[in-house]
């Protein structure tokens, strides 16, 4: 083959390929707990802004769910995008470098599918009709179609446009459908006498001869079904007339015929060469790297053509990459527990943890660094750690910190809440120039606007799951600004309770609905022995019917470790 890929070329190619896949290699996202909170979120994407600084890996926050109205307003206020939604961490298939090359027509000649492979650098291409798969050809195919030189009729079995005899011939159609196809017929040199060609022709052949008059015309006469006139043979106004007179094509080209003759083959359509869908093993974008590495072990295959979520083509992807893929690179903050953690989690290279949230057990494929301290908020630590990589927040990042501060706190009002947070939100406040008070009402306002949301939308808004011994169970809040929001909310989310239970397979639900502005917790509960345990947990009389906790506002400080202890005993 001529025009190959110059070495500076490929070269090139082949360190743009690096630079993608060191890319991917270096990703890291940094994601809170399920359910997030403003301090899960504003944390995440604090820690990333600061590791941005002070690493060479790129460090990504990501939303393990969907956002809370009050996360909502935060990020509004202070013009901040929200972070992507993951919900597993397990490594897809989109997460490693797809080659995302576009495929070719089934009709497009081997000769310029040979050709876009080189241009592209790839072994392999896809043949795709609307988008839809139809299949693949490779090198490997393109090879074995010249060992099929001997079959003279193969042109004719493949069903060969005569536009793609023309582009892969270099020539012009003088007379003819170039949209019509070769379907009948071998094809044959006339290098002999017009006396021999009787015995070689026959009808609907396709003829590669010269410029001899009387051998176009023998040709003609015998029904050729098309006729190739090499070195830009002249085709005499008698010669076209004849030809157009019997619907043969015509065609000049500039080669010889020994050329015209090694080169037509490569003017066969892709579909006859390639291997079809049905006998290819597909992957999807959203295909776990993990669970079909056993499937690739299995197979000789380079390249494994990928879908998207609709079922298109979307690209291709090597064994080698497949093989070699790392897993996915996390880093968890205000959080520490498997059943909190995105799903997945065991299969994730978790680097780092930064909690304050008692220990839960998460397990890690080696050591990391784990930060957890007894402070009220996620984001108070992510402060101190700019503080010692002496790195002072820009306005923003101030904002979203000294905003999980409010929240998580409940405004400094929550027994969680110690001085080093209250001195942190102060110290923010004076960097991003904020009115704490005025900050902290408004976010609570718009966290406790629960108006148009279902009950699964509230429950599910900031809710947790906890194991204690053989019992599971699971914790939802919401803060109000009233005992009339209370009692509106009461009404929806009693009877959904069974619900959540049955879902998440749960022995017991409990839902706090917090009132921020009394500092009291009314707490629903439902699932065998839940109320008996709030009551027992609490030290509350055995007659109590509505259960309302005066001063309980934390689930963390408060609510789980009662509920722990009773557990035990």
């Amino acid at each position: 083959m001529t025009n190959e890929t110059p070495p500076l070329k490929l070269l090139l190619v082949g360190v743009k390929f690096l630079d993608i896949y060191k890319n991917y290699q270096n990703k890291v996202h940094i994601i809170g707990h399920k359910n997030p909170d403003t301090d899960s979120i504003c944390s995440a994407i604090a820690y990333a802004h600061l590791k941005n600084q002070i690493s060479e890996e790129e460090h990504i926050p990501r939303s393990a769910g969907l956002l809370n109205e009050e996360t909502h307003y935060v990020l509004d206020r202070f013009g901040v995008e929200t972070p992507k939604l993951l919900s597993n961490s397990f490594l897809k298939v989109r997460d490693v470098d797809v080659n995302t090359i576009p495929g070719i027509d089934s009709n497009t000649s081997i000769k310029e599918a040979w050709s876009t492979m080189k241009e592209q650098n790839v072994y392999t291409i896809a043949v795709t009709k609307e988008d839809e798969l139809e299949g693949v050809i490779s090198t490997g195919d393109i090879a074995m179609s010249y060992m099929d030189v001997y079959d003279n009729e193969i042109l004719s079995n493949a069903r060969t446009q005569y536009q793609n005899i023309v582009n892969t011939l270099d020539g012009e159609i003088i007379t003819g459908n170039p949209h019509a196809h070769f379907v009948k017929g071998k094809v044959v040199v006339a290098a002999s006498s017009p006396d021999l060609m009787e015995e070689i022709i026959e009808n609907d052949d396709l003829v590669i001869l010269g410029n001899r008059y009387e051998v176009q015309l023998c040709a003609i006469e015998l029904n050729a079904s098309c006729i190739i006139a090499c070195l830009n043979a002249p085709i005499t106004r008698t010669i076209k007339k004849l030809a157009e007179e019997r619907d043969i094509v015509v065609i000049s080209t500039p080669h010889d015929a020994f050329t015209a003759a090694r080169l037509i083959n490569q003017s066969i359509p892709v579909k006859y060469f390639m291997n079809k869908k049905e006998n290819l093993t597909v992957f999807n974008t959203k295909d776990n790297v993990e669970e079909i590495k056993g499937i690739i072990t299995s197979k000789r295959t380079r390249d494994f053509p990928v879908l998207d979520d609709h079922g298109k083509y979307y690209g291709f992807i090597s064994s080698r990459r497949l093989m070699e893929a790392s897993k996915r690179k996390v880093i968890l903050v205000d959080h520490n527990e498997k059943t909190q953690a995105v799903d997945g989690i065991e299969q994730a290279d978790i680097l780092e943890i930064i909690d304050h949230h008692r220990l839960g057990g998460i397990e890690t494929l080696g050591p990391v660094y784990f930060r957890n301290q007894p402070v009220g908020c996620t984001a108070t630590i992510i402060y101190s750690l700019y503080k010692e990589n002496n790195i002072v927040p820009d306005k923003t990042i101030a904002s979203l910190l000294c905003a999980a501060i409010i929240s998580d706190t409940l405004f400094f009002r929550s027994p969680t809440c110690t001085l080093v947070d209250e001195y942190t939100a102060k110290e923010l406040s004076q960097i991003a120039d904020l009115d704490l008070k005025e900050l902290a009402a408004n976010m609570f306002k718009a966290g406790s606007d629960l108006r148009g949301k279902s009950a699964e939308e509230i429950c599910y808004q900031d809710f947790k799951q906890f194991a204690a011994g053989e019992v599971k169970f699971g914790v939802g809040q919401v803060n109000c600004m009233s005992g009339e929001e209370i009692e509106e909310l009461k009404a929806v989310m009693v009877p959904y309770l069974e619900q959540v239970a049955k879902k998440q397979k749960l022995d017991m639900v409990f839902f706090m609905l917090t009132n921020v502005m009394e500092v009291g917790t009314e707490l629903l509960c439902y699932g065998k022995n839940a109320k008996e345990l709030a009551i027992q947990a609490f030290k509350l009389p055995e007659s109590t019917d509505n259960i309302y906790l005066q001063d309980v506002v934390s689930r963390k400080k408060q609510l789980i470790p009662a509920f722990v202890v009773s557990l035990q005993h």
